[in-house]
C-alpha cells in the first residue's frame, strides 16, 4: 500500500476512535439523560457525575482514557511498519481532536482532559503519570478541577521536552495543550471572576 494512503487511514482510524462519546454511550446504555443537555453540556465524566451516578462518570472517564490509549497503541504497533517520524505525533493529535469534534456525535465533544491523559499514558507511562501527578497536587490543594487540567496542560509539553527532548511528538502535545486550554475558556472566566465551583462543594 501507498505510504500516504497508509499513513492517512492510520490517522483518520485515530480520530475515528477519538470520536466515540463515552459519556453520550454510557449515558445511553444506563438509561441517562443526554450529556449535552444538563449542567454544563460538556459530555464528560464531570458532567455524567452530576446526574448522580458514579458508575457511569466513572465507565465515561475510564473508556475517554482508554481510546486515546488505544488509539496511540495502535498506531505504534504500526509505526515500526510504514509511519514516518511525523505519524506517531499526528496519530496522537487527532485522536484528542476526534473527543473534541466527534463526528458521531454532531461534532460536539468534550474538553479532552480524560482523552489526553490516556495519549500521554500511552507515549510514556513517566509522561502520563508526572502530567496526572500535577493534576492531583493542583486538585487536592486548591480544589479546581478544571484549574488543576489547565496547569498540567501547560507542563506536559514541558515534562515531554525535559524526558526526550524537542521532536514531533513534542509539538503534537503542545498543540493539544493549547486546544485543551482553548476548550476551558469559559472555565478560565469563571476562575478569574471566582465563580468556578470547586471540587466537593454543593451547588
Amino acid at each position: 500500500m501507498n505510504l500516504s494512503i497508509f499513513n492517512a487511514l492510520v490517522i483518520l482510524g485515530a480520530y475515528l476512535i477519538g470520536s466515540v462519546s463515552f459519556a453520550v454511550v454510557v449515558s445511553k446504555v444506563m438509561r441517562l439523560p443526554d450529556p449535552h443537555s444538563y449542567g454544563s453540556g460538556n459530555p464528560g465524566a464531570t458532567n455524567v457525575l452530576r446526574t448522580g451516578n458514579k458508575l457511569a462518570a466513572i465507565l465515561t472517564l475510564l473508556g475517554d482514557a482508554a481510546k486515546g490509549y488505544v488509539a496511540v497503541v495502535i498506531a505504534r504497533v504500526l509505526i515500526g511498519v510504514e509511519i514516518d517520524s511525523w505519524g506517531l505525533p499526528t496519530v496522537a493529535a487527532a485522536a484528542f481532536i476526534g473527543h473534541l469534534f466527534p463526528v458521531f456525535h454532531g461534532f460536539k465533544g468534550g474538553k479532552g482532559v480524560a482523552t489526553a491523559l490516556g495519549i500521554l499514558l500511552a507515549i510514556d507511562w513517566v509522561l502520563g503519570l508526572t502530567t496526572l501527578s500535577t493534576w492531583l497536587i493542583v486538585a487536592v490543594f486548591l480544589r479546581y478541577s478544571s484549574l488543576a487540567a489547565l496547569v498540567s496542560a501547560v507542563f506536559a509539553p514541558i515534562y515531554f521536552i525535559f524526558l526526550f527532548g524537542v521532536q514531533p511528538m513534542a509539538i503534537a502535545i503542545a498543540v493539544m495543550s493549547a486546544l485543551l486550554i482553548w476548550r476551558h475558556k469559559a472555565n478560565i472566566q469563571k476562575l478569574l471572576r471566582g465563580e468556578e465551583g470547586r471540587i466537593g462543594s454543593k451547588k
